[in-house]
């Protein structure tokens, strides 16, 4: 049940362009670590087993916060949630910037992770205070800027680290997400509450996170559970129960964390599928185009360094920060449906080519960008789809498990990569035979056409 919404205040330039910078400032932090491991290793004196954890700390949370957020953010408005979200991203930015040790900047890290939460609550703002025709755009800017945000904060967080310390590549960011949302605060009306007097469905939220939770895990741990069938059949078995168990509860639930008839709309739950399977094309592209670049040029590789590597990555880097506006405008003009069947042709296509034409460094640099537009362009396009196709009451909910369908894929498709590197790589070399590469490429191609024979499915049930 939603209540009927009062004509909301009409928002300028200016407030989209505040969510905006928050989401670049967001997508900057979040990005920093990556880039900097090495030197955090170094500093703190971390194991490549904890410098994993710390990798994958942000994700997991982001994963459990988003869904959540979105649904906060239909009940008691968008802005509201925001503000206070905003709040502890602030507060684990400050512990990351000033964490003396492990335990503290994982603590930093866990906090940060619900930064991930802004972004369907953004769409929430933009879809209630803007006409379809320009939310579908200003949802393409802000995710655009996410986007954007991260490459700004990739490039710069090594020379911040270096040239300053490594205290100061988190204080910067969040400096600018507290600015930011102070913007936000003055130049964004607030929202009207959907559904402000219902109870919030704590055993709904716990399900749900526990479902997230094992699944990441089981996602991380891929690569070691082949050799141990107990192991992966007990994680099966878990997330088996928690879903079936999430389920019961929210169908019997008066007021649940996730309205499954929402979901169970062909055109809501057919966004989840192709997002799930762009995701797992791109993941696979972006993992194994760096290992390529970094094989010994004895063989088929390039023997790139880092440095190098980071060049050739750029325009990828560049293409998919354009993605999202691009996305946004394209689904205003052509439709949603032309967009994403556009995109998975271009990304199929290039995928293809990738695994059989990979001799030179430009091939590999334009087809990673070509496979970075196109994927940002339908993951836009999904977003937008998605939230036309629900209440305006379900904005967030329905947005939010986009996004986390988003990190699942992308999850899924790094362990398969490393999967198949691992199994290609003989004993006592340390390159993986080229035909680890060719394999992956084509998986990735044929996992991404296949998401084409659900594309009819999102035309229907569209809301203005």
């Amino acid at each position: 049940m939603t209540t009927a919404l009062a004509p909301p205040a009409r928002i300028g330039k200016a407030a989209v362009w505040a969510l905006g910078m928050l989401a670049a400032a967001t997508g900057a932090l979040e990005s920093v670590v990556t880039p900097t491991l090495p030197l955090l290793q170094r500093e703190l004196s971390m194991s490549p087993a904890q410098g994993a954890l710390l990798s994958i700390t942000m994700l997991i949370t982001g994963a459990l916060v988003t869904p959540v957020a979105g649904s906060l953010g239909d009940r008691y408005g968008g802005k509201r949630v925001m503000l206070r979200l905003m709040a502890v991203v602030s507060a684990g930015g400050l512990v990351s910037s000033l964490a003396p040790n492990l335990p503290v900047l994982l603590l930093g890290q866990v906090l940060e992770g619900a930064m991930v939460g802004a972004m369907p609550l953004s769409f929430i703002l933009v879809r209630k205070h803007l006409p379809s025709g320009e939310s579908q755009v200003a949802i393409g800017m802000v995710s655009g800027l996410f986007v954007g945000g991260g490459m700004l904060g990739t490039l710069m967080a090594g020379p911040i680290a270096e040239g300053l310390s490594r205290h100061w590549m988190f204080a910067i960011p969040t400096i600018a997400i507290v600015a930011a949302t102070l913007l936000v605060h003055k130049l964004m009306p607030d929202d009207p509450p959907g559904r402000s007097d219902a109870r919030i469905d704590w055993p709904g939220l716990v399900l749900l996170s526990g479902v997230l939770l094992t699944l990441m895990l089981g996602l991380s741990m891929a690569p070691e559970l082949g050799s141990r069938p107990l192991a992966l059949g007990a994680i099966v078995v878990l997330l088996a129960v928690l879903v079936t168990a999430w389920m019961s509860v929210e169908r019997r639930s008066p007021s649940p964390m996730v309205d499954l008839r929402v979901v169970a709309k062909p055109s809501v739950w057919s966004s989840y599928v192709i997002t799930f399977a762009v995701c797992v094309g791109t993941s696979v592209s972006m993992y194994l185009v760096p290992q390529l670049f970094a094989v010994s040029a004895d063989g088929y590789g390039f023997d790139a360094g880092s440095t190098d590597i980071g060049r050739y990555l750029l325009p990828g880097a560049v293409a998919g920060a354009i993605s999202g506006p691009l996305g946004g405008l394209a689904a205003r003009r052509f439709g949603s449906t032309a967009v994403v069947t556009a995109g998975i042709g271009v990304m199929t296509a290039t995928l293809a080519a990738m695994a059989f034409v990979h001799t030179e460094v430009w091939h590999l640099v334009v087809g990673k960008a070509l496979i970075a537009l196109a994927s940002g362009v339908c993951i836009t396009a999904m977003v937008v789809k998605t939230a036309t196709s629900v209440d305006h009451g379900d904005t967030g909910t329905a947005t939010s498990l986009v996004l986390v369908t988003r990190v699942i894929g992308f999850a899924a498709g790094a362990q398969v990569s490393g999967a198949f590197l691992t199994a290609g790589t003989r004993p006592g070399t340390d390159d993986p035979a080229e035909s680890a590469f060719v394999t992956g490429f084509v998986i990735a191609g044929v996992v991404t056409a296949l998401s084409l024979l659900v594309v009819r499915t999102m035309r229907k049930g569209v809301k203005a």
